[in-house]
């Protein structure tokens, strides 16, 4: 019996292919709960960081979107600069009110039953595609990794950083990034809190899951 097809929706005028449960099991079987870097990168890479979003607790959004659009920026340059040339999954989370780019696109559960649209693109539309309205702290996807999963990006829901996992000359190249120098940090996954040290305090309860 032939394998079934692909799905695939349409956007931009092209077809592009919807991933499923296959594409994010190993996520899931390699990630737990707590508060260490595990609960959103599986422990199978040579290190870690975590990387704080632009963060302006007294500044509007339109006056934040220049610091977040070099955040981004900064870091797809970084992770297609250790990159082999191959498609990337990127990951939307449907928060609700989250633009997931794809509304009609089937959803895989990730984490704690988290629904995600999973389209496999590339770095050029993880930076354009979610509206202005859609995003929350940057415009990037809450997942994203390639094809042959040589790193993991992930940021949970509501919090204002995201995990990475990956080489070790990746890691070392978001940690000397100019863009990315103040809110990059290495972790461990032996280090049970993956709190970023540059957060406020005042905010670690949210982390609490």
């Amino acid at each position: 019996m032939p394998e079934p097809r692909p799905q695939t929706q349409i956007h931009d005028g092209r077809a592009w292919r919807i991933g499923g449960d296959d594409e994010v099991a190993w996520i899931n079987d390699g990630t737990a709960g707590g508060v260490s870097i595990t609960a959103s990168i599986p422990p199978i890479y040579a290190a870690y960081a975590t990387l704080v979003f632009p963060l302006g607790l007294e500044s509007t959004r339109d006056e934040m979107r220049p610091a977040e659009d070099r955040f981004d920026d900064a870091l797809l340059r970084v992770l297609s600069a250790h990159t082999e040339p191959q498609p990337w999954w990127l990951g939307f989370l449907d928060t609700g009110a989250s633009d997931v780019v794809l509304d009609d696109a089937p959803r895989v559960r990730v984490y704690s039953g988290w629904s995600y649209v999973l389209v496999q693109a590339g770095p050029h539309e993880a930076r354009t595609w979610r509206s202005d309205e859609g995003r929350w702290f940057t415009a990037l996807p809450e997942l994203m990794f390639p094809a042959d999963r040589s790193w993991l990006v992930s940021s949970l829901w509501d919090d204002a950083w995201a995990g990475v996992g990956g080489t070790a000359e990746l890691i070392s190249a978001l940690l000397s990034e100019p863009e990315l120098q103040s809110a990059a940090e290495r972790t461990d996954p032996s280090i049970p809190d993956m709190w970023p040290s540059s957060l406020p305090d005042v905010m670690h309860e949210r982390l609490r899951r």
